[in-house]
């Protein structure tokens, strides 16, 4: 299944813009990979599931992989949020190619989950990508919170982290403006700094299966289970996790999972190697030389440590996603406010390239529908790919994904 489209990585091709694009690799994935592979149509869940089944889980303890290594700099910090500016091949050595586009990118992730899957492993990294094609590129890190951050508030992320790093990208570049890309949690957040600053200095606005109205009314087949929330608060007060946990401990999975396969795995090594006669620390030195040449199973390998690597979700800002956008729908109906200022989608002017996928049930297409309708700006366009919510980002839909971006980018961005 999902098997369609380019990989990026697999093959190189020169684009009519100097730089380079992901390639058609045949179909898809290589021959013979089977389930040690992203799909199209792979989301979170179905990635967790084929993680297991495999023994993904225990490969990983024994080969492990490298993410996130495009090389960056900090060049802000608040609290535990960080703000890094990526570096193009051989700057700073004056072998770089090329001047940066004139409008800087800063890329938002949400909270939750690690924002490397946005800079995934080499030749499968949409920074990298990104850099390649000559933006000046930057990427909001809001960190790992502890128990003294449970009261992080939305006013936090996006009046004070948000906006203080907008304003640290314009007087970095040196550019008077900015695009945001904003990743699910990450891209609704950036809507919503979006119609708070319609005359500041965001030119552009990319959202990639980003949420804006949690229960519509249609929700189509995937996002039936959003119905579920319309009455939620019946059922579920979510300030009970701020007053009994203090934050969501959305990690505590994936700890105890990697535990558990940590021992598992020195279980399976310490009999293997009694019977194997060294074959088994053979296959292993393959799989990794494999993973090192082949950037399809290095990617299924990152993406299988990325999908439980999670950081604990703010208690205070839990309380408020779910209790005023999946119960109460509030964001797309324009009753949000932030320190007393109306979050009313109306007001966001920029250009904006909305981007959703027809098999993605973690954002069904009809909860980002409501941002383009909403937006006040003259220049905004919808796109719906037909891959899933991580497919589309670093799967065989990012074949698809990446140029679209790029050329929706590039003439909004100067030289």
């Amino acid at each position: 299944m999902g098997t369609t489209g380019g990989w990026p990585g697999l093959i190189r091709e020169r684009s009519s813009s100097g730089g380079t694009e992901p390639g058609r690799a045949g179909g898809g994935l290589p021959d013979g990979l089977g389930p040690f592979g992203v799909c199209n149509y792979d989301g979170p869940e179905t990635i967790r599931a084929r993680k297991y089944a495999t023994g993904t889980h225990v490969l990983l303890q024994e080969v492990g992989v490298e993410t996130g290594l495009t090389p960056r700099e900090v060049v802000w910090s608040k609290n535990k949020t960080r703000l890094y500016r990526y570096r193009r091949p051989g700057e700073g050595n004056g072998t770089g190619v090329g001047k940066r586009r004139a409008v800087p990118v800063l890329l938002v992730y949400g909270f939750v989950l690690k924002p490397y899957v946005l800079d995934l492993v080499p030749g499968n990294s949409l920074v990298e990508y990104l850099v390649n094609e000559g933006f000046d590129v930057y990427l909001l890190d809001f960190g790992i919170s502890g128990a003294e951050d449970s009261g992080l508030s939305l006013e936090d992320f996006v009046l004070d982290y948000m906006h203080g790093a907008v304003e640290k990208v314009i007087e970095t570049s040196g550019a008077g403006e900015v695009s945001l890309f904003g990743q699910s949690q990450g891209g609704t957040l950036c809507a919503m700094y979006a119609s708070l600053f319609p005359g500041g200095p965001l030119k552009n606005l990319v959202l990639l299966s980003s949420p804006t109205e949690f229960v519509p009314r249609d929700p189509g087949l995937l996002g039936l289970w959003t119905l579920a929330s319309r009455h939620g608060g019946a059922f579920f007060d979510p300030a009970v996790v701020p007053r009994f946990f203090g934050n969501l401990p959305t990690d505590f999975a994936g700890s105890l999972i990697n535990t558990a396969a940590s021992l598992q795995a020195t279980a399976v090594g310490t009999a293997a190697r009694g019977v194997s006669f060294g074959l088994y620390d053979a296959a292993l030195r393959e799989i990794r030389a494999q993973a090192g040449r082949d950037v399809s199973l290095r990617s299924w390998l990152a993406v299988s440590k990325w999908v439980d690597d999670a950081a604990p979700f703010p208690g205070a800002t839990f309380r408020r996603w779910v209790q005023d956008f999946y119960q109460r729908d509030k964001l797309v109906k324009g009753l949000v406010k932030l320190r007393g200022r109306k979050v009313d989608l109306s007001n966001i002017g920029c250009a904006v390239l909305n981007v959703s996928g027809k098999w993605d049930y973690v954002v069904p297409a009809s909860q980002t529908e409501a941002t383009t309708i909403l937006a006040g700006s003259r220049d905004k366009e919808s796109i719906s790919l037909d891959a899933g919510h991580v497919g589309m980002l670093v799967g065989p839909g990012a074949g698809d994904l990446w140029p679209r971006v790029r050329n929706w980018l590039a003439p909004r961005s100067g030289r």
